[in-house]
């Protein structure tokens, strides 16, 4: 089939890989983008970077703190301007405050808006016509523990609680509050940079590790050792992803020489209790949507033929 220069600029994008290997690649894969990306790991060019959703969308991320519970929103707008708007932060806000007393995008959707008879969803589109800009609640998570603290950090902050990424993280415990939710916040600020795939082992996608351990699989047997030291190989290599993309494994970005886990359980003396990280969630302002670049020299040069 026929490669496009645009897939392989994508594929380039994404992998940092040479244009020819780029091109060869989703030629021995028609073309298939994620296969070509494998295809190049197993040959050793592209390395094994998770891929970062491509951030499309302004707007702005809300938190809502509470008691022993806490709220994030994902409100988007088609300008950063409009995302300093003071009008669009508050909505942000009340939107947040709403998730702070239901459980999912859904239930916020159709909640009363504060001060209004009118829907989440309503408000949003009324406020359209005002701020002159197309604008979209996105998706709200809730986490609460019945004993302990829902930490919450936001980076890039415009205002209180609002940014461009923010991160709850769940800690129960029955130990001290305040000693818990500066913990908290400082393993929230770590999911922020280094935005793990899964809190533990046990809730990764298991997909995504067979397809990790069928990559590392042909990486080891193309040295040709025996099997049982391949083995070992792949072993050691699964080890080494799950640090990488597991929170709990990885090391902790404000002490690289514990773990998170091990990071939790120096910080119990200070909680006065034992403690533990049950949930996380981290939005990244846009992550996921794509937005159609445009190509401004080109918009210039078909007004001046106009």
């Amino acid at each position: 089939m026929s490669i496009s220069a645009a897939q392989v600029k994508e594929l380039r994008d994404l992998t940092g890989a040479g244009m020819m290997d780029c091109k060869a690649a989703l030629a021995e894969t028609n073309g298939d983008m994620e296969a070509a990306v494998d295809w190049l790991r197993k040959k050793g060019i592209a390395k094994a970077d998770k891929k970062a959703g491509r951030t499309a969308a302004e707007g702005l991320i809300g938190v809502e703190p509470g008691l022993r519970e806490a709220a994030i929103v994902e409100v988007n707008s088609e300008t950063d301007f409009v995302a300093r708007n003071d009008a669009f932060q508050q909505i942000v806000t009340n939107v947040a405050k709403v998730a702070l007393a239901h459980d999912n995008t859904e239930a916020v959707t159709n909640a009363k808006y504060p001060g209004s008879d009118k829907t989440v969803a309503d408000a949003i589109k009324d406020a359209i016509g005002t701020i002159g800009e197309n604008m979209a609640f996105r998706r709200s998570q809730k986490l609460s523990v019945e004993q302990g603290v829902v930490a919450t950090y936001v980076h890039n902050s415009v205002a209180d609680n609002l940014g461009k990424l923010g991160v709850l993280v769940a800690i129960e415990t029955t130990g001290d509050a305040t000693k818990a939710a500066a913990f908290g916040r400082q393993v929230a600020m770590h999911v922020a940079a280094t935005n793990p795939l899964a809190l533990s082992v046990e809730e990764l996608d298991p997909a995504a590790v067979e397809r990790e351990k069928a990559i590392f699989s042909e990486q080891a047997r193309a040295s040709g050792k025996p099997e049982n030291v391949i083995e070992k190989m792949i072993e050691g290599r699964l080890r080494k992803f799950y640090e990488e993309v597991v929170l709990l494994k990885q090391a902790f970005v404000i002490n690289p020489d514990l773990t998170v886990e091990a990071a939790l359980k120096a910080a119990e003396k200070e909680i006065g209790a034992p403690a533990k990280i049950t949930a996380y969630v981290r939005f990244a302002l846009g992550e996921g949507i794509e937005k159609e670049e445009a190509d401004f020299a080109a918009e210039v040069a078909a007004a001046v033929k106009k």
